[in-house]
């Protein structure tokens, strides 16, 4: 890679020869995968995210209207903007917005008339860099960094060139400084913030500004010569010279303009121009998505890979910031005062606790240390655990997960955090509802402390509830084993196993059940909605994820539980849409994917290809897994079978093309599967490595013959996460052929809290 820009000569050198030694695993991403989504089917929810990892702000091109959730879809042709965004997904909206949307010939401001349009042919999505051509043949390239990004808009010779800030929805402020080159101001829009927050925002322009003025986006008027506005809607826009090549370098703060000043100053401040900042990204990329490397795939298959670590590395956000003296802290979404210390956001724990955060407890484990004190800052900011962050705690779905990270981190030797603080924060979740939506605290909670299930319909979507909490209590059970707090071990030792009171042994089935313990009436298990979350009863029979043999024995024993699970794929994929009264997106991506009642574009039966590990057929758990990773899953713009969901969905696949998945996290444990690749190389941040081989891997060779762990015969079923950390090889002979015999010994099958 070649640097051109200038700086001290040893540092030069030292960095140049640092890149260049870095392999490039950028060029297998591509940031469009799963962005040809739409309200009815969507293949991922995604938009072409231009970003450093877990970055604070990132940065987008626009197809849809202020306010819209659907950013960016593939099928349009027109681009009204280039936006700073945060959004998890189309369903969550976004916020502190602002876009950028260069014009020719003359100044139009409205959103729908200055629309540009353009051709994928013409564009170009990377992580560290974004570029597009217009047919009017105006260009637009974006390189990020943490909390800014730096712009070039070339224009097209000899005409008018004017650039157009909109500030997006309810409150902002500009100011321009004509002589200085430079805008300044904010933005208030999005949800879930306390009162009076604002988005401080700089540009600074390396080429004059001639002309320039301010508008309101409600009714699109325009104040030519005014350097300052603020109220609803408002933006500002500035002229350049007639076919000028304008970089722009931008940063945000959440605490004050100063800061912003600062982030752009140190993050952006050395880059004469886009390429250095752009070879920077692709150098910090490079290492990220360098912590697992494979080898021994197709084109196609490193592409997928890259593509789904790349997106299983954006979340949670970084929501802190460096001050002068190179400190951490933040401004708080949860109580709007400035704290030290870190502080992330942008996630919905009830999708990402099953994958996307055990992936993180592995490669990134310095900063899941930060992230579950996180944890704990939150808690006492606003008086509950956080379960679905944007920015701040909003408590959608269901669950009380935040248990399930902070037991996790400790099982796994991640411990920087109170534990005994941790119990008491979740028993205060655990005990009581909250203001702020389902998982705000536990919806329904008098009753799954009384009956021992949440009953239905008197709480929608209850025995998915009662599952989800009964995993959460082995979770506070579990941390509280491992610390000694007796206390805690007897409270949650009971309610643990409450899974077993919501499963109807007459139809095999976890069922909803009233307060007098009847089941709901007219059961169809090809049923959405009612006592189960965007699911049905096929899907959530699999949530006891901390007892897996106690639900074999439920179900009456090995023979019976694997024939359930081969039942999931050969039923076939009718839908009962139920209480939803209609077909929604998860209802047609099952369908499409053509598993039967398989349906892994949402996360409740996720896990379930690789629970055959516990009854005796391991094998099947290889054979499923890999033909998932294989038929939903590819690189382009249809790339998953579903929403993303912040990281889960492309988490796992990562797990699962390394050979492995956390099933049940807060045990230390990763259940096998069958690797998607030759080699693989996990760059451990102790410095050492874990290789996983298997050199007759192949389509056809999906099976684990025999397996050896560093040179030993290994049997088991699961890796532990301590195996991974010492480093070693795991060396696994594939085979077309199931290995019929191996991994059936009790103590090769992954933890579960019955025998």
């Amino acid at each position: 890679m070649k640097l051109k820009f200038i700086i001290p000569l040893a540092i030069g050198l030292a960095s140049s020869n640092a890149w260049a030694q870095q392999k490039d695993w950028v060029q297998y991403v591509n940031t469009l995968q799963g962005t040809n989504s739409k309200h009815e089917l969507t293949r991922g929810n995604t938009y072409p995210t231009t970003a450093l990892p877990f970055g604070m702000h990132t940065w987008t091109p626009q197809t849809g209207r202020n306010g819209d959730g659907w950013k960016y879809q593939y099928f349009k042709d027109k681009i009204r903007g280039f936006q700073q965004a945060h959004q998890c997904s189309s369903w969550t909206r976004d916020y502190a917005v602002f876009s950028l949307m260069p014009m020719i010939d003359n100044l139009v401001v409205d959103e729908n008339k200055r629309e540009a349009k353009f051709s994928h042919e013409n564009e170009i999505a990377k992580p560290n860099y974004y570029k597009v051509k217009f047919e009017n043949k105006i260009t637009t390239e974006i390189s990020p960094s943490e909390r800014g990004a730096h712009l070039r808009f070339t224009y097209p010779k000899q005409k008018r060139s004017f650039l157009v800030l909109d500030g997006y929805t309810r409150l902002s402020g500009v100011h321009i400084y004509p002589k200085e080159n430079k805008i300044t101001g904010y933005v208030n829009n999005g949800e879930g913030f306390k009162k009076g927050w604002k988005s401080y925002f700089i540009l600074k322009f390396d080429k004059p500004i001639r002309s320039f003025g301010t508008w309101e986006n409600n009714k699109n008027t325009v104040n030519a010569d005014s350097i300052a506005a603020e109220g609803l809607g408002k933006g500002a826009f500035i002229e350049f010279n007639p076919g000028e090549v304008v970089q722009v370098k931008t940063a945000s703060s959440y605490i004050s303009l100063e800061q912003a000043e600062l982030n752009l100053k140190r993050e952006l401040g050395a880059d004469q121009n886009l390429e250095q900042t752009k070879a920077k990204a692709a150098a910090v990329w490079n290492k990220s998505l360098g912590k697992i490397e494979v080898a021994g795939g197709s084109k196609a298959d490193m592409e997928t890979f890259y593509s789904c670590f790349f997106r299983a590395s954006l979340f949670s956000r970084k929501f802190y910031e460096i001050d002068a003296k190179g400190n951490p802290y933040y401004f708080s979404p949860y109580d709007g005062k400035i704290h030290q210390g870190y502080m992330f956001t942008d996630t919905g724990f009830w999708d990402t606790f099953r994958a996307q955060f055990p992936l993180n407890t592995l490669v990134q484990p310095e900063m899941q240390g930060r992230y579950v004190q996180a944890l704990l800052d939150a808690y006492d900011q606003c008086g509950w655990l956080p379960s679905w962050s944007f920015p701040s705690e909003a408590g959608s779905m269901i669950g009380n997960h935040a248990i399930s990270l902070l037991t996790d981190a400790w099982a796994k030797g991640i411990r920087t955090f109170d534990a005994k603080k941790a119990l008491d924060a979740y028993y205060h979740e655990a005990m009581n509802k909250g203001p702020w939506g389902p998982a705000n605290g536990r919806d329904g909670v008098k009753d799954y402390n009384s009956l021992g299930y949440v009953s239905y319909p008197k709480y929608r979507e209850a025995t998915a509830k009662t599952l989800e909490y009964a995993y959460d209590d082995y979770c506070g059970y579990a941390l509280a084993q491992m610390t000694s707090n007796q206390h805690y071990m007897d409270t949650f030792a009971k309610p643990m196993y409450n899974y077993k009171n919501v499963y109807d042994p007459a139809s095999r089935f976890m069922r909803g059940k009233d307060a007098a313990g009847n089941w709901a009436p007219n059961f169809d298990p090809t049923e959405w909605g009612g006592p189960f979350t965007e699911g049905n009863a096929w899907h959530w029979q699999w949530s006891v994820f901390h007892d897996t043999k106690g639900l074999i024995n439920l179900m009456g024993g090995n023979e019976n539980f694997v024939a359930k699970l081969d039942s999931v794929f050969t039923e076939p994929n009718k839908v009962n849409v139920g209480s939803y009264g209609g077909m929604i997106h998860e209802m047609t991506e099952m369908v499409l994917a053509n598993l039967g009642q398989y349906a892994h574009g949402n996360q409740p039966i996720q896990h379930m290809v690789y629970l055959y590990n516990y009854a005796n057929q391991p094998w099947k758990s290889q054979f499923h897994a890999r033909q998932v990773m294989k038929k939903l899953y590819d690189a382009t713009e249809n790339g998953y079978p579903g929403d993303e969901d912040q990281g889960q969905t492309s988490s796992w696949y990562v797990l699962s093309a390394l050979g492995f998945y956390s099933v049940t996290p807060g045990t230390g444990e990763y259940v096998l599967g069958s690797p998607a690749f030759k080699k693989i190389t996990i760059n451990l941040e102790n410095g050492k490595k874990f290789i996983i081989n298997a050199p007759a891997n192949d389509d056809t060779h999906v099976y684990i013959k025999s397996a050896k762990l560093n040179g030993k015969d290994f049997t088991k079923n699961y890796l532990k996460h301590s195996d991974l950390l010492n480093g070693g090889e795991l060396r696994l002979e594939m085979d077309s052929k199931p290995a019929l015999t191996r991994g059936l010994k009790e103590e090769d099958k992954p933890f579960s809290l019955s025998k």
